[in-house]
């Protein structure tokens, strides 16, 4: 049987999804994502998980950090780097869980992350996801 050796997507592995799935962003919006850091990591940090009110770890799927374009300003002094953080246990938690292909679920990820560098609210996604 093939899988008795198979493993669980590796944090490489899920990096590598995620930058498919930024390319197929279109490009007048990727063009404003072209800097933006995209890092994976097993789970969100204790000062995230307690910011965010999680009751688990496993609740939050990815993270934008950042300043969205609709509050940054070419006379603002850039502090940090816009990053999107993916979380691959709760992703691999998700996906295990739900009929959906592990590749769609990190594209939507990714998709709602940079909706956030965009200023979009969750309320804004929704909507927009619902068209």
């Amino acid at each position: 049987m093939k899988w008795r050796n198979a493993t669980a997507p590796s944090i490489a592995d899920i990096e590598g999804l995620a930058h498919d799935a930024l390319k197929t962003i279109p490009e007048e919006l990727r063009r404003h994502v072209k800097d933006v850091v995209v890092v994976v990591e097993e789970f969100c940090d204790e000062a995230t998980e307690k910011e965010m009110e999680l009751s688990s770890p496993f609740d939050l799927l990815g993270l934008y950090r950042g300043t969205s374009l609709r509050h940054k300003s070419v006379h603002d002094v850039r502090q940090d780097v816009d990053m999107i953080h993916l979380y691959r246990r709760p992703l691999l938690d998700y996906w295990a869980e739900n009929d959906v292909a592990l590749y769609d679920l990190v594209r939507n990820t990714i998709i709602h992350e940079v909706g956030h560098h965009f200023g979009l609210n969750d309320d804004d996604m929704e909507r927009l996801e619902s068209e």
